[in-house]
């Protein structure tokens, strides 16, 4: 390594210990860092960009912010003009990763993956430049293997290696069964760096086993090995568990301007650094910078929190929007006015009705009974009116404004 870094001129080795410092930061780990530098430095010495991998398999359309962790991170390769190659799992998404699972994955069909792909695309689309994307599909290659061929890749890698993932062994000491087209998951996902002689390799903490699969086959292989990047899992809302749909503490990347910026400014405090240092486009500098403001009390984290919010909507709705997301978050949150953006419903229900019994006709909370928790709380207004009798009965009238907590509000339009 040591001769190809003498090689570099003052100039390109500054500017190799600055992509090194940007592509490092945050990361779980960098797998390993000598071989990042040495890359970066053959980059700018042959003047040819690195191949940066990220596999999808499109099982899930619905993308939250979780998701943007490792796009920013190939955001930051590809606004230093290195090819950012984006692999839809197209073949390995029929068999699924049994990454972090307690059963089998269910197959998916040809119609699915191609759905679900589209939307993932369109999404990815807020974070990365399109254009600048290198779009593959793995069955190209993979459907074209022999059985020759496959028999050839497994014997480059052995049982034990391939029990030593956590979801197998747990499985399997639970007696629960684990198929023998899961084990080829992994390789699957590893020949993808074979043929596309990938550079580097970016994956989520649970990836660990599968992106270091493709470094393992290379070797193998006789081809380059690829370095590593593991991003964390972001925290959901709740500032405990990972962010996800199913848990409810998650911020979409479509959500309205005004629903992503109050969702923002609802998580923890000790989530500030981390959101701005994993999801944001700010600088290098910028981060450290509310690192250390943070740290030393020198900025109060609410003004933090809302430089946060406003950051992200606008990083995906752009500036107007996320001005907009905070003046009407100023003027709900903190001068008790309504939103100028309220979803209107037609309602064809009945004229007199209980509270709780609205609330929840209009989907607004899942159930009465949380509706009437929610109005002991004094969590529900109508009208700007706080309700404070779990059996109110009041009269639907066009334009009646009901309000659950602090960012859900609904309009009646009468026809």
């Amino acid at each position: 390594m040591g001769a190809i870094l003498d090689q570099l001129s003052d100039e390109q080795r500054k500017e190799m210990e600055r992509q090194y410092a940007v592509y490092t930061h945050g990361t779980s780990e960098v797998i390993p860092g000598d071989e990042l530098k040495n890359k970066i430095a053959k980059s700018l010495l042959e003047n040819k960009p690195l191949k940066v991998k990220l596999g999808l398999d499109p099982t899930a359309p619905d993308v939250h912010i979780g998701h943007t962790v490792v796009l920013n991170k190939l955001r930051q390769f590809q606004e230093n003009g290195h090819i950012i190659q984006l692999i839809i799992g197209n073949f390995t998404g029929k068999i699924g990763d049994p990454t972090g699972k307690s059963v089998a994955r269910v197959q998916l069909t040809d119609e699915e993956v191609e759905r679900n792909a589209k939307t993932y695309l369109d999404q990815f689309g807020k974070v990365l430049d399109e254009n600048k994307v290198e779009l593959h599909y793995n069955a190209k290659w993979l459907s074209e293997l022999k059985f020759e061929d496959v028999i050839h890749l497994a014997g480059k890698i052995t049982v034990a290696r391939l029990l030593e993932r956590d979801d197998f062994e747990k499985r399997i000491n639970a007696n629960k069964p684990v198929s023998l087209h899961e084990f080829f998951y992994p390789l699957m996902q590893g020949y993808d760096s074979i043929h596309l002689e990938s550079d580097i390799e970016i994956g989520g903490n649970d990836q660990y086993f599968n992106v270091l699969m493709g470094r393992h086959l290379q070797e193998q292989f006789g081809k380059e090995k690829q370095v590593v990047l593991t991003m964390p899992l972001l925290e959901g809302l709740d500032g405990v568990e990972k962010m996800s749909k199913s848990k409810g503490n998650y911020i979409g990347i479509t959500e309205k301007p005004s629903e992503m910026y109050g969702k923002v400014m609802s998580i923890p405090d000790q989530l500030i650094v981390t959101y701005t240092e994993l999801i944001t486009d700010l600088s290098l500098s910028e981060k450290h910078s509310i690192r250390d403001e943070l740290a030393s009390g020198k900025a109060h984290p609410r003004a933090l929190k809302m430089h946060l919010a406003k950051t992200i909507v606008r990083q995906f709705h752009g500036q107007e929007k996320a001005q907009e997301a905070e003046e009407s978050f100023q003027k709900v949150f903190q001068q008790n006015k309504l939103p100028t953006d309220i979803d209107e419903v037609h309602w064809e229900g009945e004229q007199y009705i209980t509270v709780p019994y609205l609330v929840t006709s209009l989907g607004m909370l899942g159930s009465t009974s949380e509706t009437r928790r929610m109005i002991k709380n004094g969590g529900i207004k109508i009208n700007q009116v706080k309700v404070t009798d779990i059996h109110l009965e009041i009269k639907v009238e066009d334009g009646l404004v009901i309000q659950v907590g602090k960012r859900k509000f609904k309009k009646l339009k009468l026809k």
